[in-house]
């Protein structure tokens, strides 16, 4: 069975809104009645369903994204004990439609979810390379801890809303060429939750909610990159009433390190080397996140040479695998020489057969002698 978010066209952190719009959308096009006599279009529709069926649940989502299809006992025939087949006609008819097949009432809307939010944290590369733990401090609204996020008075509790019955909408029927439509609405009295607030709060004034600050413990996992972001469920701003609050969204932001350059899982280091180091051979040291370590440099080695340190670089966000450290070599020319050492230079050059500028009248003295 393939990815669930994949079937539905979706990202692992979509909204309850943006899935429910792909399983429309998808629940349209691959219907079996818009498609006769195609049977993959009809392989396609219950994939979609049994994704649709798992993903709209916040609790089978859950252990969906933690434990996969084992964890809400998907396979054939899955979806928890009801297949396909068990998908309701009001979920098809509300895909198509956007509404109730039989125009029955539904049941208490409830308390509203809460918006997402998000937060940043700044990691040096070591963070980033072996995890963190990281204390963040969210200023947004939280629970009133007066009224435990009822919005009641202590003492005193919701009520039905008298004007739409406890359903929170407001429904009218009207005729259209495909018979009677029944069309809903939010109830203007109670805001869509079914019910009333006899006595407000006096301290959140019956919304559940006062503005605050809360600090929240983010696990960073080892391998992470720079600009992704940590999804923490239902630790987001708290909802009017004691709805279901947001999520929590943090960001992570890795702070440049001027030892590394990250590709990927690899790391380059840029090391400079003296043209003797380089001529003759050198055992350098070499920094890495894991502490020192040596490099043997052969003689004779080149500009852009690049020797790699296996296992020395950024673990893999899904294994346990590590990247390697690149180290690429820079061959130094010194820019000044004390006269004795470019005598030596001289007698070298003169072995290897080399020609080179007259220590007296050199290459830089005809070329200003040229323009005098």
């Amino acid at each position: 069975m393939p990815d669930y978010y994949d079937v539905l066209g979706v990202d692992r952190t979509a909204t309850d809104d943006e899935i429910k719009r792909a399983y429309r959308r998808l629940a349209r096009q691959h219907h079996p009645d818009a498609n006769p006599g195609d049977p993959e279009a009809e392989v396609r529709f219950k994939e979609i369903a049994v994704a649709y069926e798992t993903l709209r649940d916040p609790e089978r989502r859950r252990r969906y994204d933690m434990f996969g299809e084992a964890g809400v006992g998907a396979g054939p025939g899955g979806m928890g004990g009801m297949g396909p087949e068990g998908f309701g006609l009001n979920d098809l008819f509300d895909a198509f439609f956007g509404g109730d097949v039989f125009g029955t009432r539904r049941g208490p809307a409830g308390p509203a979810r809460a918006p997402d939010f998000e937060t940043w944290v700044d990691l040096t590369l070591s963070d980033a390379a072996f995890g963190a733990t990281r204390t963040v401090e969210v200023r947004m609204p939280v629970a009133c801890d007066r009224c435990q996020g009822s919005g009641c008075e202590p003492g005193t509790h919701p009520e039905r809303c008298d004007t739409c019955g406890g359903t929170g909408e407001l429904r009218q029927v009207r005729r259209s060429l495909l018979g009677q439509v029944v069309t809903a609405a939010p109830c203007h009295t109670c805001g869509g939750t079914g019910s009333r607030i006899p006595s407000p709060c006096h301290q959140c004034r019956g919304d559940g909610r006062v503005a605050g600050a809360r600090e929240i413990e983010v696990q960073v996992p080892a391998g992470i990159h720079d600009g992704q972001r940590l999804l923490l469920r239902g630790q987001g701003p708290a909802a009017p009433r004691g709805g279901v609050p947001g999520d929590l969204y943090v960001g992570v932001h890795v702070e440049p390190d001027p030892r590394f350059e990250r590709q990927g899982d690899d790391l380059l280091h840029v090391r400079r080397v003296p043209m003797t180091q380089a001529a003759l051979g050198a055992q350098l040291v070499i920094e890495t996140l894991d502490g020192d370590e040596e490099l043997a440099v052969p003689p004779g080695t080149q500009t852009g040479r690049v020797f790699r340190l296996k296992g020395r670089g950024m673990p893999t966000t899904h294994g346990s695998r590590r990247g390697d450290l690149l180290v690429e070599v820079r061959v130094e020319v010194p820019e000044r020489l004390r006269p004795e050492e470019a005598e030596l230079l001289r007698q070298f050059a003169a072995l290897r057969g080399e020609e080179v500028a007259d220590a007296e009248h050199g290459l830089f003295s005809r070329i200003r002698s040229a323009f005098q």
